[in-house]
């Protein structure tokens, strides 16, 4: 069987390794064909060292409280070379009315933390008492003012959604985003009363099994995991494992049906066939692609919208950065003005991301709200983060090192309707047996949700239902 993957970057390289072992273990003597537009591997995961630096110009890990990605390191023979974050990175803060705040890890810190005053605290602790859900998908905007108030709105979800999806929380969908706070509202009326119930039952499970993981809680957690030479180990290693290496610059223009399987033209005029095809690449792209073939999938993945995002990475002489830096980083509600969306500490959060004396520091600016913000010159983006950053941690020096790696389409928004979207789009792949979606745009953002998305896809090809939904 020939199966081609179109889209190197983490979703269609996992996918297609998945799909060599899936075939192995069937002994199937399938053949998979990685095909990427760009000049190099790895599409959002792009680390690039300089003058002793590790910069990630996007994905800097994955959590380890699920189980995808540590699987497939330990697929691939690399689980041993995992570098995980250090303590200090468990420490989170939020810009909040100009200063720094940490964000707190227990009932008794939240209650004494500036981040809500007492009247944002007091409704927050109303929440066992909210309306419940309209029938209709709910923003988290709605969700927030409806269950926790707009203060925590501002201060708290905001600024989430802006460090996970550089969103806008007014028209991001709660069931497309968190999947799990939706679950938990529906299964216990409510996120207090339900983080209560889910405690009970972890603590059960622990003292019946030594485990709790099958309980899973409302937000991110675990910690976070990367490699000492950045997240493109990764890529590297499925690179290498793959039996017929991947061909970069190979810029797929159409796919369209040849008998029972496809055909995939390329924009610089040749082709191949294939059985089976899997589309791994940005909607937009994916959209450009399959116009021919199906003109109303073509439409439905033109209409899932990106964030344009920016990377500046700036590097000091610690002896030069007055603030400590003693955490993962903070992030920055839209109410506050600023023209960054967040910081991490990269230098605090991995060890070797800056030579002995150095500190490290990746803000990211522009989200969906204020996207031009990312495309403007890099003199002015630097100027621009070096000013926010002097006045958040007191640093007076020129930085050292200054680096802007832009996206233009940096992240997929599931905005409301996301859901409908993607059930109109697998009713029309129904009619596609053999063509599969996959990457980030469907179903989860994370490195986490690509990499068992691939799993999913590869059981899928050689099922006889291959081709009916994304994934």
């Amino acid at each position: 069987m020939e199966i081609v993957v179109i889209g190197g970057g983490i979703s269609g390289l996992s996918t297609a390794y998945a799909i060599e072992q899936e075939a192995l273990a069937r002994g199937d003597k399938a053949s998979v064909r990685v095909f990427e537009a760009d000049g190099r591997l790895g599409g959002k995961i792009d680390t690039r060292t300089i003058d002793g630096f590790v910069i990630e110009g996007g994905v800097n890990g994955w959590l380890d409280s699920k189980p995808a990605t540590d699987e497939l390191t330990r697929a691939l023979g690399i689980y041993d070379e995992r570098l995980v974050s250090n303590d200090a990175a468990r420490r989170r803060f939020i810009l909040r009315r100009g200063r720094l705040q940490e964000v707190p890890t227990g009932p008794g810190a939240f209650l004494k933390s500036g981040l809500l005053s007492p009247t944002g605290k007091l409704r927050l602790a109303l929440e066992p008492w909210a309306r419940k859900r309209p029938d209709a998908d709910e923003s988290l905007a709605d969700f927030a003012r409806r269950r926790l108030g707009p203060e925590a709105l501002e201060a708290l979800l905001d600024p989430m959604v802006s460090g996970i999806f550089a969103g806008d929380p007014e028209r991001m969908s709660l069931k497309s985003c968190f999947p799990r706070i939706f679950e938990i509202e529906a299964a216990y009326g409510g996120l207090i009363r339900g983080m209560i119930k889910i405690q009970k039952e972890r603590a059960a499970l622990r003292k019946k099994t030594g485990s709790a993981k099958e309980v899973s809680a409302a937000g991110p957690g675990g910690k976070l995991i990367s490699f000492a030479p950045g997240t493109s180990r990764l890529i590297e290693s499925l690179r290498a494992r793959l039996r017929v290496p991947p061909v970069i610059g190979a810029k797929a223009a159409s796919v369209v049906r040849a008998g029972a399987g496809y055909k995939i033209r390329f924009a610089d005029g040749q082709a191949v066939d294939a059985e089976k095809v899997v589309l791994a690449t940005p909607a937009y792209a994916a959209s450009q692609i399959l116009r021919e073939l199906d003109a109303e999938i073509a439409h439905e993945l033109a209409g899932i919208p990106y964030a344009a995002v920016s990377v500046v990475a700036l590097a000091w002489r610690r002896a030069d950065m007055p603030h400590p830096l003693d955490g993962f980083g903070f992030v920055v509600p839209f109410a506050e003005g600023e023209e960054i969306l967040g910081t991490l500490w990269d230098s605090s959060v991995f060890a070797n991301r800056a030579p002995e004396g150095q500190v490290l520091l990746r803000s990211m600016v522009g989200g969906f709200r204020r996207g031009a913000l990312a495309l403007r010159g890099d003199d002015e983006i630097i100027s621009s983060v070096v000013a926010v950053t002097k006045k958040l941690t007191g640093v007076e020096a020129v930085p050292r090192l200054a680096k802007v790696i832009r996206h233009e389409r940096a992240i997929p928004q599931y905005v409301l309707g996301h859901g409908d979207r993607l059930a109109r789009i697998d009713a029309r792949l129904a009619r596609h047996d053999g063509l599969l979606l996959t990457g980030n745009a469907y179903h989860g953002v994370g490195l986490n949700d690509c990499t068992a998305n691939a799993k999913r896809i590869a059981t899928a090809v050689f099922e006889a239902a291959a081709g009916r939904g994304s994934a």
